[in-house]
């Protein structure tokens, strides 16, 4: 039988999970008609036939028997004279079978052949790898550190197929060794040079969202659904949640008894300060929650401008703030609102103070709006902190902080 080995390329196939007989053989069908094409200018009158389990692959050519001298297509005839010299029991009229002799499409044309075979297989590969990993969109996997780079980590999963977590997509605090398994959140499929990359998260909220699916069962089951998450990975997490039984109380499920369902989110999650508050439609109630653990005394909602002012006691601003202003940060995207926190302090307010608007003609406006959105609108608000505390919570110039301070101090000193 005139035949080419393709074990090897038949051996990929295999190792190809999700690729089916009927795309093996249209693939293979593909490539050979492809040499007959060139070979004879049509491939009408061939057959592929394939053997998978030997790894064997021949072509039958197929031709109508007639008269001689009344040949008109030696493609799909053949002469009586030359049937008989094959086979001598053939007459006009018949079909004749012959196996063709792939050696005679020449060692460059079979090469060539079994490159385009091995490149259709390795797009097959590359396309049910996208297809399986696209449809996993969202789900956490497991998978073993390979290699640990300075901008990303190369993983493998349960079928060595190579998945990147970039540094962005990494909490800070993680700390990775090769060899050891980590979860991460299945974030999108991108092709780089004709090549899937799958890419992880564990900074992406799908991930909280996944790992409370797994540890409350409510959540799994759809009575308590996660209306939204924001998170400033590693250090603060906000989610709202809304049960759609009575009976449960969504904090509560989601937290658990003595915190059990969230303390392990929290070490996944490399200490990440989670707040679960219940989700509500009213506005000032959602801003209230989002704002935990600070206390709010009153607020000034401007519905159409999506902006609030918040009014809390001096104790409570740096809990509404936050360390580097995360809390307030993460309570704006929660609601959609932008937050700006006052003082409201009783204790004071018989004791001469000044609006830091009134020195808007000696201070720049945007250095005064910097002081506004860590809570001091006032004079007396900004110099009850430190020079150091005001650098680290505005961000300012230390500089630019003194010159205020100054120019604060000298107004009072005047009256």
């Amino acid at each position: 039988m005139a035949s080419i080995n393709l074990i090897e390329s038949f051996q990929e196939f295999k190792d190809a999970e999700n690729i089916d007989r009927p795309t093996m053989m249209k693939v293979l069908e593909d490539v050979f008609k492809t040499l007959l094409r060139k070979k004879y200018g049509s491939d009408e009158n061939f057959d592929v036939i394939v053997n998978t389990e030997k790894g064997d692959l021949e072509i039958m050519r197929r031709r109508t028997i007639v008269e001689d001298g009344a040949v008109e297509d030696p493609l799909a005839q053949i002469a009586y004279s030359e049937a008989v010299q094959i086979e001598p029991d053939y007459e006009v009229g018949e079909e004749l079978y012959e196996d063709v002799d792939i050696q005679d499409f020449g060692r460059r044309a079979i090469l060539a052949a079994k490159q385009t075979l091995a490149g259709r297989i390795s797009d097959l590969k590359k396309n049910v790898l996208v297809k399986k990993y696209e449809d996993r969109i969202g789900e956490i996997i497991s998978a073993e550190v390979y290699q640990v780079w300075k901008k990303e980590v190369l993983l493998l999963d349960e079928e060595g197929n190579e998945l990147i977590l970039p540094k962005s997509e990494q909490i800070p605090q993680d700390y990775f060794k090769k060899g050891e398994n980590i979860r991460a959140v299945i974030k999108k499929v991108e092709l780089k040079n004709n090549a899937p990359v799958i890419i992880l998260s564990r900074t992406s909220p799908m991930f909280l969202a996944k790992l409370l699916e797994i540890e409350v069962p409510e959540i799994f089951d759809g009575l308590i659904t996660i209306k939204k998450i924001v998170r400033e990975p590693g250090e603060r997490a906000k989610v709202a949640v809304e049960s759609h039984d009575d009976r449960i109380d969504p904090v509560g499920a989601c937290v658990g008894m003595k915190g059990s369902r969230i303390h392990g989110i929290v070490r996944e999650l490399k200490n990440e300060n989670i707040d679960v508050i219940n989700f509500t439609n009213n506005t000032n109630l959602l801003i209230q929650r989002s704002l935990t653990p600070a206390k709010i005394t009153s607020m000034d909602i401007d519905q159409e401008n999506k902006h609030v002012e918040v009014f809390l006691k001096p104790d409570q601003v740096s809990l509404a703030i936050g360390k580097r202003g995360v809390n307030i940060k993460l309570a704006s995207e929660l609601t959609g609102f932008e937050i700006d926190v006052y003082r409201d302090d009783e204790e004071q307010e018989n004791q001469f103070d000044i609006d830091l608007d009134e020195f808007a003609d000696e201070i720049e406006g945007w250095i005064i709006d910097s002081f506004k959105r860590i809570g001091c609108d006032t004079a007396r608000s900004v110099l009850d902190l430190t020079v150091a505390e005001l650098e680290r919570r505005t961000d300012l110039e230390k500089e630019t902080i003194e010159e205020v301070r100054r120019i604060i101090s000298a107004e009072f000193e005047n009256e």
